[in-house]
C-alpha cells in the first residue's frame, strides 16, 4: 500500500514557497559566490542574482499544474511516491530553465561556456543540493500545517469503555443504525463505503450530533447525504448515497419531510 505524505493542495502556499525560493537563492549565490559570481560587480550581481532566483520560483510555480494533475488523479491523496516524481520534475524542469539563461542571457555573445556535463555536475547538482531540503522543508511543514487544520475538523463518535472511538469529517457520516449495545456506523473512507461498530447507544449519539436526523428508532441520518424519497409497499423510504435505503417510521415523518424539504429547496 503505497504510503501517505503530508501535502497541502492550497496554491496560495505554494507561492509562499516559491517566494522563499526565490529569495533563499539570491541569498545563497549573493553570499557564498560560487564559480565565478566573485568576478561580477555589486552592480551586476544585484541584476542577474536575483533574476535566478525568479527562475527558481517560476520554476517551482510552473510545476503547480503539474502537482494539481497528480493529485486529481490519485483521488486528492499525496504520496511519498507522488511527493518524489513531482520533485524530480520540478528539478529536470530547474536544469532546463537554468541551463538556457545561463547559455542565452548570462554567456550571450561569450565564447567557450561551459558544457552540459561540467554545468550539471559543478553548478547545478551543488545548488540543487541546497536548494532542494528549503523545497522539501516548506512543502512538507504546509502539509503538516493542513493535516492539522483538516484534523482539528473532525467529529468523534465515543464508544463506552475501551472501544475504538471513531474520528471523521462530519459530512463523512452517512447514517448510523442501532445494534443491540452497538450502534453501527456507515461512513466515507476516501470516497468508499465503510462501517464501523461502536459500544454505545442511537439516543446518546443522536444527542451528541443534533446535525443527523432520526428517522426510525434504530436509524439516524445525515441528511447532506439524501438522494431521494422512495415507497415501497405503502412504507416511507429514504435513498442516501450508494443507494442505502433507510426506513422512516411514522413517528419521524413530518419532522424528516420537514427538514429535508428546508435544506433541498
Amino acid at each position: 500500500m503505497p504510503v501517505k505524505y503530508s501535502f497541502d493542495p492550497s496554491k496560495k502556499h505554494h507561492l509562499f514557497v516559491g517566494l522563499g525560493l526565490a529569495v533563499w537563492i539570491f541569498i545563497f549565490l549573493y553570499f557564498t559566490e560560487p564559480l565565478d559570481v566573485n568576478e561580477l560587480t555589486n552592480t551586476e550581481k544585484l541584476m542577474y542574482l536575483p533574476i535566478y532566483g525568479l527562475v527558481g520560483a517560476m520554476c517551482y510555480i510552473s510545476m503547480l499544474p503539474v502537482q494539481s494533475f497528480l493529485y486529481t488523479k490519485n483521488k486528492k491523496q499525496w504520496y511519498f511516491t507522488t511527493e518524489t516524481i513531482f520533485l524530480l520534475l520540478f528539478m529536470l524542469l530547474g536544469l532546463l530553465l537554468s541551463r538556457s539563461f545561463y547559455l542565452y542571457i548570462v554567456m550571450k555573445g561569450e565564447p567557450n561556456p561551459y558544457t552540459l556535463g561540467y554545468y550539471i555536475k559543478n553548478i547545478y547538482a551543488p545548488a540543487i543540493l541546497t536548494i532542494l531540503p528549503i523545497v522539501i522543508i516548506g512543502r512538507w511543514s504546509f502539509g503538516k500545517y493542513n493535516n492539522k487544520k483538516l484534523e482539528d475538523q473532525k467529529v468523534e463518535i465515543k464508544g463506552v469503555g475501551t472501544y475504538e472511538n471513531l474520528r471523521l469529517f462530519f459530512n463523512d457520516i452517512l447514517c448510523i443504525q442501532s445494534s443491540d449495545n452497538y450502534v453501527e456506523v456507515s461512513y466515507l473512507d476516501n470516497g468508499q463505503l465503510k462501517k464501523h461498530l461502536i459500544r454505545n447507544t442511537l439516543s446518546t449519539i443522536g444527542a451528541s450530533f443534533p446535525q443527523l436526523l432520526q428517522t426510525h428508532r434504530s436509524f439516524l441520518i445525515n441528511p447532506y447525504h439524501f438522494k431521494q424519497w422512495k415507497t415501497e409497499k405503502s412504507k416511507l423510504i429514504i435513498i442516501l448515497a450508494f443507494d442505502i435505503a433507510i426506513p422512516i417510521s411514522r413517528t419521524f415523518q413530518t419532522q424528516v419531510k420537514e427538514h429535508l424539504h428546508s435544506t433541498t429547496k
